[in-house]
Order: C-alpha cells, then structure tokens, then sequence
C-alpha cells in the first residue's frame, strides 16, 4: 500500500465510500466495558518488548509520581497524534479526528505532495522518538505500555523508510495520484451539510497544485533510476485517459458533487446549481490541465521503461524491499524465509484442495486448472449478474452476523452493508473495506469489484467473511468503538502495517471453517482454500518478484491472477502480511489453548485479540502471554 503504509495511503484504502446521512446500528450483545470488566482484560494489555516486559513485575513508582507520568504520556501521545493527523488532512477527515473549526478547515485542505513536506514530518517524528524513551514503562498503565510500543513501532518505521522516498510510484494503478484523490473526493469526502459543499469546492480547487507536485516527484525520482514498469504505466495512461475523457461538465467531480448534493436537508435547488458551477469551472480551469500534464508525463516516460517487475531492479532495491516487508508484516523475515513458509503452505492447500475436486468430480488437470472449471460451471445465468452477486453477497453476509454470535461476545455497533466498485477502478480494484464514520455519517461497506464477464462466484462466500463478519468489519469497527482505548489508537493514527488487520481478516476465514459455516456448501468451501492458497502462493510470488528476479510472466504461470500479480507489484511486501499474520494469530490460540487447557475460552481470546486493536504481531504476542499468565493465576 504505497511507500511504507504511510497514513494516509493506508485510510485511502480503509475510507473509501460516499458519505451517506444515515445512522444504522445494530445491537450490541456486550459492550466493550462490559466485556473487559467480564474478561480482566483492562489488566492484561501487556507491552512488547523484554525492558517493558520486565517493567510489568517492577516495584511500582509513587502513586502521585505514576498520576503524573499518566497524565503527561496521555497529553504527550496525544499531542504526537494530532501533529500527523493534522500533517495529513485526508486522514483527519476519513476519520474526522478532530471537531469544531480544526476539522472543519482540515476538511477543505490537502497535504503537500512534496518530499520536503515527508521529510519534515519524519523530522519531527524523530524528535517523537526521543521524547518517547524519556518515559518509564513501570509508571504507566498496561494499555499506555501497549500504546507506547505501537508509537514506537509506527515512528521507527516512517524513519526507516527515509531513504527510500523516491522509491514510491506516483501514479500506480492501485492508488497513484491520477486515482486516488479523485475516489476520496467523489467518495470519501464528507458531504453531510451545506457547508461541507465549500469544503469540498475548496479541496477541489488545491488538486491541480498536489498532481503538479506529483509530477515533480515522479520526475525526480526518475532522475535517480526509478520508474514503474513498463505494464503498470500503461495501466496509468489507461486510468488518465477515462478521467480526462468526459467534458468538464460530465467530470467525476463534478457529477459526483451534484449526485451527492441531492441529499443534503437545507440545500436549496439554486445553492446546488451554483455549486455545480464552480466545480465545473475548478475542473475545467485547474483540475483537467493538471491531469493532462501528468498524462504527458507518463506517456514520456512509457519509452524509457522495462518489462521488469521486481523492486530488485531500484537503487539499494534489496535493502528498500527488506524495510517493506519488515513494515508489512511487522517481523523480521527475511525474504528467503517467507518464500520458504510460502511453498510450505502451498503445497498443503494444494493437497487439501485436491482431494475435494476429486470427490466433485474435477479429477484431471492441474489445481487451478480443475478449480477454473469448477468457476466455470458457477456462472450465474442471470439477465443481470451483478445484482444477483450483490443481493448474494449481503444474504451471506447477514448470515454470518447471526452465526458469529456462537463464537464472539462482541459485534460492532456500526452496521455493514454491501457496495459495487465505481467503474473508474472496477476493473482494477480489489474487493475491499472501509471503516464506518466516527459519527455515524456512513456504516462499514464492503465494496464489491464485479466488472464481469466472468465472475469468482465460488469465492464469494469466503470474500464476505473476510471483508465484513467476522473479518475486518469486526476489528476495525471494534476497535473503532473501544473507548478503553486511546483515541489516537481508535483512529488509526499510528497504524501498525498489514499484518494485524489483514492476518485477523484471513484468521476469520479460517474460523468459518473450523465452525460450519460451509457445511453443505463444498463449491464454497473450495472457493475458501482457493483464496487460501491465493494468500499462500503470494509469499512466494512477492519474495519472487521483489528478490529473487522473477518476471511478471513466472508470476502469472505460478498461478496468480495478472491484476493481482500488478498489484504486488507496486505495493511491496504488503501481499505477505495476510498469511504471515494469520499463521501468528493461530500460533498464539494454540499457545494459550495448550497453556490453559479446558480454562481457554474462544470467546475470551476474540475479545483480548479484538480489544488490543491494530498492534504489530510481536505486540500481540507479549499481550497474549500476559493473558495467559494471568489466567494462570486466577485473575
């Protein structure tokens, strides 16, 4: 996701969706209090490494010496918090971090696309750090130790990707600025109240000055030897071509404002007409030519570029991939060990998955080959399929919401519904989440990419559970609503890379299966371990690409799908942090099942795991054991 998930690369991804006026929620079988009074958890968020681990049995400082401690760490993360999110005012408004007049005027700006705007935000984030070792873990409270780690996690890596700034693509497929600030305007930028249409007239006006920004980052870095592959760009030039293809009028931006205005109380017929106005103006004056500029640019850079798809090929490439997949999966493996846990759990799915098709039927030919047929004969007959494969996907869904009763005592307050990708990306797009509105202005959604012909009508079901119940709708809408947790961790303002949220997303998977949910389905429990294997074959694909030179072609014939192969492409490392994160969250389950015998409650472990919200998996891990031992003893 970008150079290092940076904030607002990773809310580009989570807050993706129209702005509705709505306030839908379900009911919450126990509130997080109730379940942290229940369980003790408030008492076993432990700290994640051995100093503050040691800090936890430590003779405690003076009661009025701790207050004080408490008090400054609060007011300090805090503090740290807002400094970040006010540097970056897309995540501020995806996840309206601050209120009254701050928010208000952040939700009409845009951050610099600069260099010098990172650097000096990492500048900062340095002295964060060493401001950050002046506390004493023993005079904290066991959820500030966690939260000072994930601080101490987040900045270290924004540090640590210092060097490698001119290694992000500017304009890749995936999210680049020709798209991204165009699916945040038209989708994700608040329009609940008619001064909200100023602000969105204001942001408007500031995109031509970010994309000429971006050009000039993308022409310094191409300067230094880095430019995307020659596939990605034309993949590029395609997405510049649609957005510049409609006349001012009929813009995205334009048309997405009026759609939008329609359903804002208070505003009159005239105040929308003119508002249209001057988008269309904005649009036409600024916004267009800054676009063609950048088409210019790509297009001059399409001779100039290779067929080559790995990282490898960058400046210090090796070095730049190793702190990528470090940040995406936040661990320590090199790439040579995830190549080699990958072809490990290929190699058991495969035979897992073998063994099904021969009971269905599909006895000859490859995995894939007899998984394709199966896919085949799923295809919907349908006049219309897309609609059908929606009002699918929201059954399945709202069946899982009643089985995850069985296994969880939490469930989101927020609702979740279902959402077709916009065209501009379908065809690009991955099926993905975004995260509800702190304020209730839009529920989770799950945003479903259908462009057709064909359909992966067998993995439908296996999509839903990771993308909503119990997946990420769960965990990150919980984590959301937690008020035992700090706001700054509720927000995401320290996010801990890919493989907390993205490991408990395929964890949940794998939960639908362990409990029933595909008893009498066998096509939907193929399609499961088709995208298991999918997650597996992606350890070695990312570590082929990235390391150890494989062409995008060997990718493909690996038995990848090409936009997926694409999207590993640009986004190093992060493909990783799904199998790696699920593996070390059932690794810690087994953990604390062994330790505690016929004490463990699967229940009790959702909620510790849900509860400690985004961490990076070492964090989990310190927290789990500290579970562990306190159950141990009683408590």
């Amino acid at each position: 996701m970008g150079a290092a998930l940076g904030m607002h690369t990773f809310y580009r991804l989570l807050a993706r969706g129209p702005m509705r006026a709505f306030l839908q929620q379900s009911t919450l079988p126990m509130s997080v209090t109730s379940v942290l009074a229940a369980t003790g958890l408030a008492l076993t968020l432990a700290t994640s490494n051995t100093t503050a681990a040691a800090a936890v049995a430590a003779t405690p400082a003076p009661a009025s010496q701790a207050a004080a401690a408490t008090q400054n760490f609060d007011a300090w993360a805090e503090g740290v918090a807002a400094m970040r999110m006010r540097a970056d005012p897309m995540t501020a408004t995806a996840v309206q971090y601050f209120s009254g007049k701050l928010q208000d005027r952040l939700d009409g700006e845009l951050a610099p696309a600069t260099k010098a705007a990172q650097l000096q935000l990492i500048g900062k984030e340095k002295l964060a750090l060493a401001q950050l070792g002046r506390f004493d873990p023993s005079t904290l409270t066991p959820v500030q130790r966690v939260s000072a780690e994930v601080i101490r996690w987040s900045l270290e890596r924004d540090v640590a990707n210092a060097p490698f700034l001119d290694h992000a693509y500017m304009f890749d497929q995936m999210g680049g600025a020709q798209i991204g600030y165009v699916l945040f305007m038209t989708q994700s930028q608040p329009l609940r109240h008619p001064a909200d249409v100023e602000n969105y007239l204001k942001r408007l006006a500031g995109l031509g000055a970010v994309m000429d920004q971006s050009i000039a980052r993308a022409r310094a870095s191409q300067a230094k030897g880095v430019l995307m592959p020659r596939f990605i760009t034309e993949k590029t030039l395609d997405q510049f071509e649609q957005f510049l293809q409609p006349s001012p009028a009929q813009n995205v931006l334009v048309t997405a404002l009026d759609e939008r205005m329609a359903e804002i109380d208070g505003l009159s017929a005239a105040a929308r007409q003119q508002a249209r106005a001057r988008a269309e103006k904005i649009v036409a004056r600024s916004v267009l030519p800054a676009w063609r500029r950048g088409l210019a640019l790509v297009r001059a850079q399409l001779p100039l570029t290779t067929h080559d798809a790995g990282v490898w090929r960058l400046p210090d490439g090796a070095n730049y991939y190793a702190a990528q997949l470090r940040a995406m999966t936040t661990t320590n493996y090199t790439p040579a060990e995830v190549h080699a846990i990958g072809l490990a759990q290929v190699a058991r799915i495969e035979g897992e998955m073998d063994g099904l098709l021969r009971q269905l039927g599909y006895a000859d030919g490859t995995v894939n080959q007899r998984f394709a047929r199966l896919q085949a004969d799923q295809q919907p007959k349908e006049p219309n399929p897309q609609q059908v494969l929606n009002d699918r996907n929201t059954a399945i869904l709202r069946d899982a919401e009643a089985r995850a009763k069985l296994i969880f005592d939490l469930q989101p307050k927020a609702r979740v519904e279902v959402r077709r990708e916009p065209p501009l990306t379908e065809a690009t797009a991955a099926a993905h989440y975004s995260m509800p509105a702190p304020d209730g202005s839009q529920p989770g959604i799950y945003w479903s990419p259908l462009p057709g012909p064909t359909f992966e009508v067998a993995e439908m079901r296996t999509t839903v559970y990771h993308e909503t119940v119990p997946g990420h709708h769960f965990q990150l809408a919980i984590q959301q609503e937690n008020e035992q947790l700090p706001r700054y961790r509720r927000s995401g303002a320290f996010p801990a890379g890919s493989a907390f949220v993205e490991g408990w997303a395929l964890y949940a998977e794998q939960l639908a299966v362990e409990y029933g949910w595909y008893e009498g389905d066998p096509v939907g429990r193929l399609g499961q371990l088709n995208l298991e294997l999918l997650r597996a074959r992606r350890l070695v694909v990312d570590t082929g690409l990235h390391a150890l030179k494989w062409t995008r072609q060997q990718a493909i014939d690996y038995g990848v799908p090409e936009a997926e192969v694409d999207r590993y492409v640009v986004w190093p490392g992060q493909a990783c942090a799904y199998m790696i994160g699920r593996l070390k969250i059932e690794a810690l389950r087994q953990k604390a099942h062994e330790a505690l015998g016929e004490r463990f409650d699967i229940k009790k472990f959702h909620n510790l795991v849900l509860l400690t919200g985004d961490v990076p998996l070492q964090v989990l891990e310190d927290v789990v054991d500290n579970w562990i031992r306190t159950s141990q003893q009683g408590g």
